[in-house]
């Protein structure tokens, strides 16, 4: 068993404040020993230096104490705030893996009745269906966890920082999300400045920015429905490069905005859309990577914007 720590140091540590003021009350005997009344010198303020030595050192010993609380106090403090952050991180971390255990959980429950179905299933179109839910459900469990792997890497791995002309990469994330089957139904437009001068090159991973604006474009089409209109819009402030993505989808309410950034978080309008939860962790990961910031508007039932900002290349 621990035993209990002792004291002392704590008054080790005030002592030594107590010098000066012990230093003072010693000079004043000496003072008034060696010298008589008649003879002992004067200041200006017409104190005897017997009292001077002692208000002295009692003086000092007080900043000296003041000095000391303060510095007590702000150790206090900081370590207070240290384990109030450990204490959230760990709060986070627990909620993540409750998390990753229910998305992880589901999948593999349906499997395992997908298989237990197979047993008793005729040959022949008995066993289509059944073998159609288990491959749905692996596909949907491989996709969480690449996108896991993906972002546990992003908090890692060194990025291959390079100029990025990001009108082409605009182009061709574009491209890229009309080839998904949902984007037949929906308009999805490109919108970036051309005149008087075209955006700006930045310094980054190409293949990071990349993920980032097409995951936000796979949400959108998830997210919307036929009809919808989609706008990938692009432009400059001086300081950074902006990149909106807009829909007019069904919204997030606004208890649920500041939640769909967190790692498996579905918000009540995605629950029956198959998705992993981790495409705008990712996306707010890769931009923190590159010293940007990504945030969300939305209104329910008029639709969303997701708006990263990117700093431009240092001349």
């Amino acid at each position: 068993m621990r035993r209990p720590r002792s004291a002392s140091p704590v008054v080790w540590r005030w002592l030594p404040a107590l010098t000066p003021a012990a230093l003072g009350i010693i000079a004043s005997i000496l003072w008034q020993r060696t010298l008589s009344e008649a003879y002992v010198p004067q200041l200006y303020l017409r104190a005897d230096l017997p009292a001077l030595s002692w208000l002295c050192g009692v003086f000092l010993s007080l900043v000296w104490i003041a000095a000391l609380g303060v510095c007590l106090w702000t150790r206090h403090r900081t370590t207070q705030e240290v384990a109030a952050t450990r204490q959230r991180a760990a709060e986070e971390r627990r909620r993540f893996l409750r998390r990753l255990d229910h998305e992880l959980k589901n999948p593999l429950t349906a499997i395992q009745a997908a298989l237990a179905n197979l047993a008793y299933a005729d040959a022949g179109e008995g066993q289509a269906e059944p073998l159609e839910s288990v491959k749905a459900q692996t596909q949907r469990m491989g996709a969480l966890v690449a996108d896991l792997r993906k972002l546990a890497e992003l908090e890692t791995r060194p990025l291959e920082f390079g100029p990025v002309n990001l009108t082409e990469l605009l182009e061709e994330a574009t491209m890229a999300a009309r080839d998904q089957p949902e984007a037949d139904e929906r308009a999805l437009t490109l919108t970036v400045p051309r005149a008087p001068w075209p955006l700006p090159e930045i310094s980054g991973d190409w293949d990071l920015i990349f993920l980032a604006v097409y995951n936000l474009l796979s949400n959108a089409l998830k997210f919307t429905q036929p009809g919808d209109t989609i706008e990938l819009r692009a432009s400059e402030d001086g300081r950074n490069v902006i990149i909106e993505v807009a829909d007019t989808g069904p919204g997030i309410s606004a208890e649920e905005q500041a939640l769909v950034w967190e790692e498996l978080y579905r918000a009540e309008a995605a629950r029956g859309i198959p998705g992993s939860g981790l495409g705008l962790a990712l996306v707010r990961a890769v931009v923190a990577r590159h010293g940007g910031r990504a945030t969300l508007r939305s209104r329910p039932g008029q639709g969303t914007v997701v708006t990263l900002r990117l700093p431009m290349t240092q001349e």
